[in-house]
């Protein structure tokens, strides 16, 4: 947003009043407003609440592709920001705008400042959050990566397969019995072969824990019911009566593909690329040139085919 003529001038008369405004939108849509200014402000369909004690350090902006931060610092309270939701990880890569704004004319106002939260860290009653600028999304790879393994996420827009399109694949059940927040079981989870769930999704739906996202490390199925665990427990709590979403997990193999959601067409790895132990190899020729296969010197396989000298 660029600076108007008429804010312009204000900032220039020497005599301001100006005040800093800062609105959060967390990825399940809850959205915070929170100002420094004395009494509340609104603009833009969001109200700024003055009694949340949010204030941020100098920002650090350039010109070129380096990467614009700051930090905000704010006091944890249960109508704003709460301890029990950044322990959650609810404002984890939440959208962050920063405004300067004229307290008596809120349509004279300047963004100063767009991004998202990073690291989150908590402490004598107040929060430090890091604030990432837009150009943070440049640091990460780009393009495909020649592995072996799927590199697409299972369900995401590059796999394509849809869970709800197709039977089968997810439960949607009650919690029945929970053990130190990693260890689910159930009774009458069957219709699913065993191991079926390792590697997915475990997603709460309802309860103080509703909307985040664990990963299934074990499945087992037993005359006593089903058992799952997952690689670290939640950071909220899953209690009894919590109603989940487990969805079947995929290990990236081809053949899990092709066998386990018959979506060989969307395999986004490269199953048949040599591997590191096959690039290191070198053929010895046997003792006679028949135009066999070479013998590989460092597995005793047989390599690529050669002929007469």
């Amino acid at each position: 947003m660029t600076l108007s003529a008429e804010f312009e001038a204000h900032l220039a008369s020497g005599l301001t009043s100006v005040a800093r405004c800062f609105r959060l939108e967390r990825r399940d849509g809850t959205v915070h407003g929170f100002t420094d200014h004395d009494v509340d402000l609104t603009f833009g369909g969001t109200r700024y609440k003055a009694d949340t004690g949010l204030t941020a350090r100098a920002l650090q902006q350039t010109t070129g592709l380096s990467i614009d931060n700051t930090e905000a610092l704010g006091a944890l309270s249960d109508a704003s920001v709460s301890e029990a939701d950044i322990r959650a990880g609810r404002y984890d890569g939440a959208r962050v705008e920063a405004w300067l704004v004229n307290w008596n004319d809120t349509d004279q106002r300047l963004m100063q400042f767009r991004g998202t939260i990073g690291e989150v860290t908590r402490g004598a009653g107040g929060f430090q959050a890091e604030l990432q600028g837009l150009t943070e999304a440049l640091n990460q790879p780009q393009g495909r990566a020649y592995q072996a393994p799927c590199s697409a996420v299972l369900g995401d827009g590059r796999c394509g397969f849809d869970f709800d399109a197709v039977p089968g694949y997810q439960a949607e059940v009650a919690v029945e019995v929970v053990k130190a927040g990693v260890i689910f079981r159930f009774a009458e989870l069957s219709g699913f072969t065993d191991r079926w769930f390792e590697k997915g999704r475990f997603e709460v739906l309802t309860g103080p824990a509703a909307g985040l996202v664990g990963v299934v490390k074990n499945d087992r199925l037993s005359s006593d019911g089903r058992e799952i665990e997952l690689w670290e427990a939640l950071r909220a709590p899953v209690s009894t009566g919590d109603m989940l979403r487990i969805q079947a997990g995929c290990d990236k193999r081809f053949e899990t593909c092709r066998l386990k959601f018959d979506n060989a067409v969307s395999f986004r790895g490269f199953p048949h690329i040599p591997g590191e132990d096959w690039l290191m190899t070198t053929p010895v020729a046997p003792a006679t040139n028949g135009g066999g296969a070479l013998v590989v010197a460092s597995t005793g396989t047989a390599g690529s085919g050669g002929g007469d000298d």
